[in-house]
């Protein structure tokens, strides 16, 4: 299970015990049997956690920060790339509703794992692209979706994919501000985010439980795609 610890240190909010805007699922609350979790960093979190949220047995998702340096970083110290800690969104999911390879898929299509230390117009260490995980055969697949994806956008003329996959990755929670920021009343429509047009097809490990009518949903031809989009889950 990876840690859940509490963000937005000196001079941030600090996280209370609430529920999810959209979801109306508790942000704190660890897997229950039957649900895995991981971390996803895919630029700014804003819109990254919007894709997440509306999948299909995602039960909660929640942003913040993981993968540098020190504890309980504030969104200020983040930003100033002294930490080292990306921007990522936590997801909780329900191993009967949602296979890893669904989210996974969302992730690889929803940015561009080639950019390093940036996504779209947003620069800075804390944009790159991150995969965190605890479980081994998570691991696996996520290294084994990259693999995959990284021969399907070399053919497209696209570099080496830069997204860092390691395990042991504490999370601290971010700003209250900051949790479904899109959902939220008077939110500023932003995303960074670049897709590379590329889907990602099957991989080794790979169980798709999601029917393509999910997919639909997900236009990344449009831009900011995420952005115009409905806050509500997607139904099937």
């Amino acid at each position: 299970m990876l840690s859940w610890l509490t963000g937005g240190g000196e001079g941030g909010a600090t996280l209370e015990p609430g529920l999810h805007v959209v979801l109306g699922t508790p942000i704190t609350a660890p897997p229950a049997q039957g649900q895995q979790e991981a971390q996803f960093g895919c630029g700014c979190f804003w819109g990254a956690e919007k894709g997440f949220w509306r999948l299909p047995g995602v039960v909660t998702t929640a942003v913040g920060y993981a993968g540098g340096n020190g504890s309980n970083p504030s969104y200020e110290q983040v930003c100033s790339g002294r930490t080292g800690h990306a921007e990522v969104v936590r997801v909780v999911w329900d191993t009967a509703l949602i296979d890893f390879s669904d989210l996974l898929k969302l992730f690889w299509e929803c940015h561009d794992p080639t950019q390093g230390d940036r996504q779209g117009n947003d620069s800075g260490s804390q944009y790159r692209s991150a995969i965190y995980v605890d479980d081994p055969e998570l691991l696996k697949q996520a290294e084994a979706s990259r693999d995959s994806y990284q021969q399907l956008i070399t053919a497209q003329g696209y570099g080496a994919i830069t997204t860092e996959i390691r395990t042991g990755v504490p999370f601290f929670a971010g700003e209250n501000y900051h949790m479904q920021y899109l959902a939220r009343p008077g939110s500023r429509p932003y995303c960074s985010a670049m897709p590379t047009k590329v889907e990602l097809g099957t991989f080794a490990g790979c169980t798709y439980k999601l029917p393509d009518t999910v997919w639909s949903h997900y236009d990344w031809n449009i831009s900011h795609c995420v952005l115009r989009g409905e806050n509500a889950p997607i139904s099937i």
